[in-house]
């Protein structure tokens, strides 16, 4: 079976947290300012930036190595733009938690090892990474044939991205100016205006299509792949052509549909309103 490349996303009581996974280390690292919001139970991100900052000062002036641990890596922010945020693995991060008085400091220490531990059984079998993410759409109230969907389409989107990695597109910043030339060829709007339209902010976009959002994008995504590799494109610039002509394949097969049914495929509809249903059902 194919590995399943790890998710940039973590779930803490129903927060979200930023991630990198370093292969070449094989550890986490997490965004210090998700994890201090978490700690702090600040729904305002900024506040908890704050917070950060003056906590980082004061353990700067007392001479603690904790900070200096922290690395500053591209991590996707609010508006969906990489930007360098600071970063620290499981270690550096529980002696930071020590400095933040919390009563939720002993579950993020259990949850922290758990994620950690959790990677490490994924990489010796990738079954339990696909497995997982069955378990939390189903947490969150998704049904079994939006499942197979994402399912199928993360798939795709993995082989795209391999095709990528090993024909000179390594940056994350090009795989993300990619995905949105094919986006927008075959939705007509960009990655982040169909955010704006379902009323997503740090939301993953996928996690909140409609099943034909979903077939529509794979189609387009493979499409693309199959293009590439027909004419064996390599590095950024030439990957371009296929990224359109791919989106462009599914953008003639969504105006058919949408002509012959009457409906349209790219919808403002997001599953917030369905996970805020779950919640309140689980109390």
């Amino acid at each position: 079976m194919k590995k399943n490349k790890p998710k940039n996303l973590a779930i803490f009581e129903g927060k979200r947290v930023r991630r990198i996974w370093d292969e070449k280390k094989e550890m986490w690292y997490f965004s210090v300012v998700d994890i201090v919001q978490v700690l702090t139970d600040q729904p305002n991100y900024q506040l908890a930036r704050n917070y950060w900052k003056v906590l980082k000062n004061r353990l700067n002036k007392e001479g603690s190595e904790t900070v200096t641990k922290c690395n500053r890596l591209k991590m996707e922010a609010e508006d969906g733009k990489l930007r360098e945020t600071d970063t620290a693995d499981v270690e550096t991060l529980l002696r930071l938690i020590q400095s933040v008085p919390s009563p939720k400091a002993e579950p993020i220490k259990l949850w922290l090892a758990k994620v950690g531990y959790e990677r490490i059984q994924e990489i010796n079998d990738p079954e339990k990474a696909l497995n997982r993410s069955r378990e939390y759409w189903q947490k969150m109230g998704r049904s079994e044939k939006w499942i197979q969907q994402r399912m199928m389409g993360q798939e795709i989107r993995n082989k795209l991205t391999d095709y990528w990695k090993n024909n000179e597109v390594k940056e994350q910043s090009k795989y993300a100016i990619l995905t949105n030339i094919i986006h927008q060829e075959w939705s007509d709007i960009s990655v982040k205006e169909h955010k704006n339209l379902k009323s997503l902010k740090t939301e993953n976009l996928r996690d909140h299509m409609t099943d034909a959002e979903l077939v529509f994008t794979a189609l387009a995504e493979l499409s693309t792949r199959q293009i590439a590799e027909t004419m064996k494109a390599k590095g950024f610039e030439e990957n371009k052509i296929p990224a359109k002509k791919g989106g462009a394949v599914a953008k003639n097969a969504r105006l058919e549909l949408e002509q012959k049914t009457g409906k349209k495929i790219v919808s403002g509809g997001n599953f917030k309103s369905l996970r805020e249903h779950k919640k309140l059902k689980g109390k």
